[in-house]
């Protein structure tokens, strides 16, 4: 068990860098828009999911219901519903009390590096959690940096800060590539959100276009392993 919690927490350390910086960003723009560094730490521990956390913190500084600023942060979260559905196997025997817990430190990129190393040789869901205790600890000093330095920083875009999140993204898609199928369905997942948020008012299309790109998925490999 300890040795598969320090393999998954070494293993997430590479991308960590850019957890760190999306989360000093985070920090930074909290600090600009007047949220306190407890509200910041609590938002990291009970929350900790970072385009949620960018989303509230951004809602909160305009006048709004509270109930809209909890429906989009949940709606904005749905993909772990996939993301969870994705992972079953690594629960066999586990206790939903534990389970949850476990669940609670997932994050896309502590999912995507499991995944990918579990395609290489099996890793257990301790593996899982030291990745998912790595971004934890990494995502909140970035953002704690970011708190306490945003002062210093008053335009994020300036410094190109605002890129760590694409950049992020665009790793875990590429480590995750393996066949001209995979890149057809980035291209077309892609197209998909793009045109469904002009569409649509809401953070609905991240959902849609999850689901189009995962019924994608599970096409293109059945009639692949039907040839």
């Amino acid at each position: 068990m300890k040795n598969e919690l320090k393999n998954g927490f070494m293993a997430n350390l590479p991308i960590s860098i850019s957890v760190f910086t999306y989360g000093a960003v985070l920090g930074i723009i909290c600090t600009s828009k007047g949220i306190s560094f407890l509200q910041l730490a609590l938002m990291n521990i009970f929350i900790f999911a970072g385009s949620a956390q960018f989303l509230i913190v951004d809602m909160l500084s305009s006048p709004v219901n509270i109930s809209v600023v909890v429906w989009s942060a949940l709606l904005i979260n749905l993909r772990y519903f996939l993301i969870g559905a994705s992972l079953n196997e690594f629960f066999t025997n586990t206790s939903l009390k534990k389970r949850l817990f476990i669940m609670h430190f997932v994050t896309d990129e502590s999912w995507a590096v499991t995944m990918s190393k579990n395609k290489k040789q099996g890793v257990s869901v301790f593996f899982l959690l030291g990745g998912g205790f790595c971004i934890f600890i990494v995502w909140f000093l970035g953002t704690l940096s970011g708190y306490y330095f945003g002062e210093f920083i008053s335009n994020p875009k300036l410094y190109g800060l605002d890129f760590a999140f694409l950049a992020l993204f665009t790793a875990i898609i590429t480590s995750m590539y393996k066949t001209k199928n995979d890149l057809i369905i980035y291209l077309i997942t892609a197209i998909i959100a793009v045109l469904l948020e002009k569409l649509l008012a809401n953070m609905s299309y991240i959902i849609f276009s999850a689901f189009i790109g995962s019924f994608l998925y599970v096409y293109l490999n059945k009639r692949q392993n039907d040839e």
